[in-house]
């Protein structure tokens, strides 16, 4: 197998932990201004998301990193196309972490309410932006032969975007709260986290439908059978976690959903291959994994390092998360 493709279903992996790790955190810090205005509860809700939320977002850190060391033109052309948009989110998810160490420096309602609401904020607008990214990838931008983006960034947003971008607000919400379920005693708070599970779910089931049409009209990715077959297998995992959840939540709604994430993140990158950014001006202009990669030499020596250290990384996280499996009460140690 070449280097290049070996680095592409890597990136894909990345990005699918990513979006499994960091999409049940975003959908915490969606919902926990909902599910009950009383500070210890909030202060419950969050101390479910405390010992991994930064761990989560190395995820991230480590695809970008992936993408610059082994696609370098796709990592040069893609942050000089969302550039707004990524600093848009950098200075959410930088409010995000400070608000995570500063609501309870203070007793002062106005203090923790305003903090509450960076949380929300941080945490909605990268899941946002995610999507509208990833939609636009698909769609495809105006790059030219130089592998320079022609738009602007009203140019990247479309209903097509703007829709994938609440599709990704919706279905991590609903992963944010099946998430709860897994971690929460209080039947009080379970009772509400379910309903709004609920109608996150069901609300994204709608648009999922929609967000599908969009994109057998506006893309090829449906035009090929390993994509297709991945994106109804998502909509298939997604509906029995959605069933699950309404009757008794828990592990397996909580596993189907992630089945649902990774499908969708999968059947993205299959219907791409072996692009990595797609030209609307001219296909042979985009952006793939031969004429956007690195050489030889730099992949090879990428693939030892990756192949001694990503299993270093899963294990330390799969301890993480060993530590800190068990559900939390009020008498727990509080520090959010």
């Amino acid at each position: 197998m070449d280097y290049q493709v070996i680095w592409f279903i890597l990136i894909a992996v990345l990005f699918t932990g990513f979006f499994f790790l960091e999409g049940f955190d975003y959908g915490v810090g969606m919902l926990f201004p909902f599910v009950s205005k009383r500070p210890e509860d909030r202060s419950l809700i969050l101390r479910t998301i405390g010992p991994v939320w930064d761990g989560n977002e190395v995820w991230m850190i480590t695809a970008g990193g992936a993408l610059f060391a082994a696609f370098p033109h796709v990592y040069a052309t893609m942050f000089s196309t969302f550039y707004l948009a990524l600093f848009l989110m950098l200075v959410a998810l930088i409010l995000r972490g400070v608000a995570f160490e500063l609501r309870t420096k203070e007793k002062c309602p106005c203090w923790q309410k305003t903090w509450d609401a960076a949380i929300f904020i941080g945490s909605i607008v990268p899941a946002f932006l995610w999507g509208v990214a990833v939609t636009d990838l698909a769609a495809g931008l105006p790059i030219a032969h130089n592998m320079i983006y022609q738009g602007n960034f009203l140019n990247l947003l479309s209903l097509y975007s703007i829709l994938g971008g609440i599709v990704f607000v919706l279905v991590f919400a609903y992963h944010g709260a099946s998430f709860l379920q897994l971690r929460l005693v209080d039947k009080g708070l379970l009772s509400r986290i379910q309903g709004l599970g609920k109608c996150a779910g069901g609300s994204a089931v709608i648009a999922y439908v929609l967000y599908l049409l969009l994109t057998m009209e506006n893309t090829d990715l449906l035009a090929r059978p390993c994509s297709l077959a991945l994106f109804l297998a998502t909509a298939v995992f997604f509906l029995l976690s959605l069933c699950l959840f309404a009757k008794k939540p828990g592990k397996n709604s909580f596993i189907l959903g992630a089945l649902a994430i990774a499908s969708v993140t999968f059947g993205f990158f299959a219907g791409m291959f072996p692009r990595l950014m797609v030209s609307s001006l001219n296909p042979d202009w985009s952006l793939t994994i031969t004429n956007a990669s690195s050489t030889e030499y730099t992949l090879s020596i990428m693939t030892v390092a990756a192949f001694i250290l990503v299993p270093i990384v899963l294990c330390y996280q799969i301890w993480t998360y060993y530590i800190f499996r068990k559900r939390l009460t009020a008498d727990d140690p509080a520090h959010y």
